[in-house]
């Protein structure tokens, strides 16, 4: 199939890049390379099957596909709050664009949402009915609503042109080519840990997470796609949760060193649960995490050592 990806220069786009390479796809990825990298990808640069181009999906896209997986947005705090009129945009536009492309080709089409469209959650872990708790005007609000609006748009093109969507809500996602910087808090920790630094854990590190290893996200992103039973959405996540506190420990543990555990005054509107209940996605793809966090750790530590010893 021919398959864009849009945001395919990113942390989660490269390494689905790579894996529908792998399937024998044409892939074409399109970026504006804001937070993407040609770093990411540029393995994949030989491949006869693998096209690039420079774009930014607010503008509209003028291509053929089978398939559209639309990625396209910064995805941590600190890249969507440069500038959180340009987030939304990206999501609002963005969904716009892709969807009018799914609708001109009649290709079926992914959005990857995410889980903070359950905001500060009142229910835990999170199912897909819950409607979430999130400020509309918070300094978040550009990354979290944008994203609800994206659904919005999502379901109701579905229903009014019958276009053939599929929504995942993705749960904090680790692993191999995060950027050094993006304040995400396993890069953050590994980094910190990695150069001797103090690790700065926000709170007192009693808020939970669950965290998912990239190549098992990919798996369970590519099973929703081409099933037919739901468009969606389907939780897409670790259900293991960790408070960050533990996973500063053992991040520390794992690297080594003298690294201290500081604490900072915790962000406006940071999440205090994050757990995603996966039952529907199991039900209908038989799809699960197999990656613990320890082997994903080491992993990602690897993967970082390597960075910062360039």
């Amino acid at each position: 199939m021919r398959i864009i990806v849009t945001g395919g220069a990113g942390f989660l786009g490269s390494h689905l890049c790579e894996r529908l390479l792998s399937q024998g796809n044409d892939v074409i990825c399109l970026d504006n390379f804001f937070t993407g990298s040609k770093n990411n990808i540029r393995h994949l640069f030989d491949s006869e099957y693998f096209e690039v181009i420079r774009h930014d999906v607010v503008d509209p896209i003028r291509l053929e596909a089978d398939r559209i997986y639309n990625l396209a947005c910064p995805a941590s705090p600190i890249h969507y709050q440069y500038n959180p009129i340009k987030t939304i945009k990206t999501s609002v536009l963005g969904a716009i664009n892709v969807l009018g492309l799914a609708k001109r080709t009649k290709a079926r089409v992914l959005q990857a949402s995410t889980s903070e469209v359950y905001g500060d959650p009142d229910v835990h872990p999170q199912v897909e009915e819950y409607r979430g708790s999130v400020n509309p005007i918070g300094i978040r609000s550009c990354y979290d609503e944008g994203k609800r609006c994206a659904e919005s748009l999502f379901f109701n093109y579905y229903r009014e042109h019958k276009t053939d969507i599929r929504v995942i809500r993705i749960f904090n996602t680790y692993g191999p080519r995060m950027d050094i910087g993006d304040g995400r808090v396993v890069s953050n920790f590994i980094v910190q840990a990695l150069r001797g630094e103090s690790i700065t854990v926000f709170g007192d590190g009693s808020q939970t997470r669950s965290f998912c290893y990239v190549d098992d996200l990919i798996t369970g992103m590519m099973l929703v796609m081409e099933q037919t039973q739901t468009v969606g959405p389907l939780n897409l996540g670790n259900p293991g949760e960790f408070t960050i506190l533990e996973l500063a420990e053992k991040v520390v543990a794992k690297v080594g060193g003298k690294s201290k555990i500081v604490f900072e005054p915790l962000p406006a509107d940071d999440p205090t649960q994050r757990q995603p209940n996966i039952d529907k996605v199991k039900n209908i793809t038989g799809w699960e995490p197999k990656v613990s966090l320890g082997e994903g750790l080491d992993r990602t530590i690897e993967y970082f050592r390597k960075r910062l010893a360039k």
